[in-house]
Parts: structure tokens; C-alpha cells; sequence
């Protein structure tokens, strides 16, 4: 079987591996999840400080995807003030070794990738 055909969509499907690196490739979603899993349930506001530089519009939204493919999930107290929390699936913990081990390699590589893109750029 030809590798290629694996990841290709057919018969006007979605691509699984394609549709899911849509949903993990944006800017916030793997570092939510990395979050939560290392971290625990959490309110919005301890993930918001936790991340820092996500503003609560995008964390929102993020969430929501996130919840809507049920990686994360969202549960509400009533109570005034309203008290929600946030914490993993069993699906989201079953996607956190294979981020955990992107991440990790991420952080062994960085620099030999920045290395080599300087010397890409400078025509080396």
C-alpha cells in the first residue's frame, strides 16, 4: 500500500491526520492541553495566568474546539459567581504523551533548527 494514500482524503472524506494537525496545529491548542495535563483541572482564570499571553477571547475559543472534539471537558458550578473548570477527556489524556513527546523534542532540536535556518537564509 502506497504510504501516501494513507494520508490522503478519499472518496470526498477528510484526511484524519490532516483534520486533526488543523485543529493541534494553531497557535494555542497543544499548549492548552500540555497545560491541563501536567497542571490538573483548572478555572478558566488559573489557565489564562498559566498560559499568559492568550487573551481570554482566544482561550474561549480555543476551549470550545477543544471541548467540541472532546479533548477537554468544561464543567459549571452554580454558584455566584459562577465557577467553571477545565480538565482533560480521557481522550485529551490519551492525545498527552504523543504532545508531551513533540514538546520534548521540540526543546532538543530548537537550536540546531534555528542554526540551520540562519544558514539557509544566508544562502550556506
Amino acid at each position: 500500500m502506497d504510504i501516501l494514500k494513507k494520508y490522503r482524503a478519499s472518496g470526498g472524506g477528510a484526511c484524519a491526520v490532516r483534520n486533526v494537525l488543523d485543529r493541534l496545529g494553531d497557535k494555542w491548542s497543544m499548549l492548552i492541553i500540555l497545560v491541563l495535563g501536567k497542571e490538573g483541572t483548572m478555572r478558566f482564570n488559573q489557565l489564562h495566568h498559566g498560559i499568559g499571553d492568550i487573551s481570554q477571547k482566544m482561550l474561549t475559543v480555543t476551549l470550545k474546539i477543544l471541548e467540541a472534539d472532546g479533548l477537554v471537558t468544561r464543567k459549571v458550578y452554580a454558584e455566584i459567581p459562577p465557577k467553571v473548570e477545565y480538565s482533560l477527556t480521557e481522550r485529551g489524556h490519551s492525545l498527552l504523551p504523543h504532545l508531551e513527546g513533540l514538546a520534548e523534542w521540540a526543546e532538543t532540536h530548537m537550536q540546531g533548527i534555528y542554526t540551520s535556518r540562519e544558514k539557509y537564509t544566508a544562502g550556506v
